[in-house]
């Protein structure tokens, strides 16, 4: 079954970098989407940047011009964040599904498959 496993997360000072990471295991014979989400405790999950499986991405006006997502293979994923700000503090969390039900960046019945997250904060 899917896995991912996210890395990288720290605390850094504002203005900074950091390259978060995430490891998939279990992608079978479909291609999938991936994605990086975060949340803020007492908020809803967001969306930050999207990767379909012909390279194809999407950003969130909040992080658009200082992250970067990319992927190597089909097994890892990365988010490479620049100019980190004190509201870029969230749980960030690695995401896949099936590309067949995604398109743009959104999945239908949203992204089933998740990871445990790894903590940014920016201060």
């Amino acid at each position: 079954h899917v896995q991912l496993v996210e890395s990288g997360g720290g605390s850094v000072q504002v203005g900074g970098s950091l390259r978060l990471s995430c490891a998939a295991s279990g992608f079978e014979s479909a291609r999938y989407c991936l994605a990086w989400f975060r949340q803020v405790p007492g908020r809803e999950r967001d969306k930050v940047a999207t990767i379909d499986s012909d390279g194809s991405t999407t950003y969130s006006d909040s992080v658009k011009g200082r992250f970067t997502i990319s992927k190597s293979g089909r097994y890892l994923l990365y988010l490479q964040m620049n100019s980190l700000r004190p509201e870029d503090t969230a749980m960030y969390y690695c995401a896949a599904e099936p590309c067949v039900y995604c398109s743009g960046g959104d999945c239908y019945n949203g992204y089933n498959y998740w990871g445990r997250g790894t903590q940014v904060t920016v201060s």
